[in-house]
């Protein structure tokens, strides 16, 4: 049996599965985030030991004694900082954090984060927030022994060491991308030593054995093996099985997320596109975000009153996109317009314009975006011939059509079940205590196939054209 452990901005998600990779207990735990200031998004990494504690209880309500491996999966880019005696020395900075906007542009300027990262410095990344703290709060600073990543914090709990893997540090702005490994130039233009680092291994190796006292307060076996694990995204790709060039996930959590494997490290920073290291050995992937996905429709239904199934349900049949759009920018925007300031807006409203209406433009503007995504990605040479659809937004069928349209590729829906970071880092537990690899990463069964629907790829062509226009009037603004 195997645990994966999935820390979320919102809760923290266990699973327990057995040998053929079933599931056979699940917990959750519920988190919460402080936001002391505008911009600020923080949270206690002592919540999350809690919360760990809280599930693995849960799951310890079963036979915990056949469990060989333990991954983990979580949020990425957060500073958890720590000083010589593994004291954290203030709340986690997270993803979504914006305090660092002017930092990450002072270090985007300079061509080599670009050149051996790959990747934009995006203001929610780490290396700003720690450039950020040497400037606001100079005596925590000077403190810091460790860097660690959120769920590389719990591994710390779990098993004492100080390690971290591919795909998660390949989000610091620290990681030569290509080479897999911390690079001295950029950790030193940021004032950041080597040894502040957590030590590196693949997220299907061995990072460390757990505890002795952890082992036997949960029931489990002495030698438990934990998996170096991945980074949200990259550990739901091994979750759906995306671990090869061709095959993709679209994500509608949250954000939303079109996220590509690949055989090739094929960075083009200038596109917004992220461009990281897989959780497999010798595998990357790209990456485009929609930083207001699920979080969009959630936040028009407050405005209304009303939940998002009750808006989405009685849709009927895909529409060709009215003349109300709506840009989803609601706090900014990652790929391909790397803005942090833009924000959104519902334009070309008219005295026609009813519920129905605004609900649909809503969906045809996260749609819109995700397609902004694609053509990013497609402009690196990553191809996608095949779409798994994940995520709460996954359950309206109306928005699947619109994606599967305005991209025109058919988005393929999973069984029910749990395909994401928890059961990736599950797979990535058995890796590592089985020495197994990309045979242990497949596809799950699908249940329906959703169609682009042929009548409408030009509406929606039309649609994403003027769409492409207001966003780029409205960033032009910012």
């Amino acid at each position: 049996m195997f645990i994966g452990l999935d820390l979320g901005t919102s809760g923290l998600k266990g699973l327990l599965i057995d040998d053929a990779q079933r599931v056979v207990a699940e917990a959750t735990h519920p988190l919460t985030v402080s936001r002391p200031h505008e911009g600020w998004s923080e949270q206690n990494p002592a919540e999350w030991v809690a919360a760990m504690e809280a599930v693995l209880g849960t799951l310890a309500q079963h036979d915990l004694s056949p469990v060989r491996g333990i991954g983990l999966s979580g949020h990425m880019h957060g500073a958890t900082l720590l000083d010589a005696q593994d004291a954290v020395l203030r709340p986690c900075i997270l993803w979504n954090d914006t305090r660092a906007h002017r930092e990450a542009a002072s270090l985007d300027a300079d061509p080599q984060f670009r050149e051996i990262s790959g990747n934009i410095v995006f203001p929610g990344f780490t290396a700003p927030k720690l450039v950020w703290l040497a400037k606001h709060e100079p005596e925590i600073f000077a403190k810091v022994a460790k860097v660690l990543l959120p769920k590389d914090y719990l591994r710390l709990w779990l098993t004492g060491e100080h390690a971290s893997e591919m795909s998660d540090s390949a989000g610091t702005s620290w990681l030569d991308t290509g080479a897999r490994d911390w690079s001295d130039a950029l950790l030193s233009a940021t004032g950041m030593r080597h040894e502040q680092m957590p030590r590196l291994v693949e997220g299907s190796d061995v990072s460390g054995t757990l505890r002795p006292q952890v082992a036997a307060r949960f029931g489990l076996p002495d030698g438990v093996v934990v998996a170096g694990g991945g980074g949200d995204n990259a550990a739901s790709g091994v979750g759906v099985g995306v671990v090869a060039a061709g095959q993709a996930f679209v994500s509608l959590g949250t954000s939303g997320v079109l996220f590509a494997a690949d055989d090739g490290y094929r960075p083009d920073a200038a596109s917004a596109v992220h461009s990281f290291c897989h959780a497999l050995p010798q595998t990357w992937h790209q990456m485009g975000v929609v930083l207001a996905a699920t979080d969009a429709l959630n936040w028009y239904a407050r405005l209304l009153e009303s939940d998002a199934k009750q808006l989405t349900e009685g849709l009927g049949p895909l529409r060709a996109p009215g003349k109300a759009r709506f840009l989803p920018y609601l706090g900014g925007e990652r790929t391909p317009l790397n803005d942090a300031a833009i924000r959104g807006a519902f334009i070309g409203l008219e005295h026609a314009t009813d519920r129905a209406a605004t609900t649909r433009a809503v969906l045809e503007g996260v749609s819109f975006a995700l397609r902004d995504c694609r053509d990013a990605l497609a402009g690196t040479g990553t191809r996608i011939e095949t779409l798994l659809g994940v995520g709460g937004g996954t359950r309206s069928r109306y928005w699947c059509e619109a994606i599967a349209t305005a991209l025109d590729t058919p988005v393929a829906l999973p069984v029910a079940g749990d395909y994401g970071g928890a059961f990736g880092a599950a797979r990535l537990g058995m890796m590592a205590a089985t020495g197994g690899g990309l045979e242990l990463a497949r596809p799950p069964e699908i249940a329906a196939t959703i169609e682009p629907v042929p009548a409408l790829r030009a509406a929606f062509d039309e649609g994403y054209e003027r769409y492409r226009q207001a966003g780029a009037a409205l960033s032009g603004l910012t």
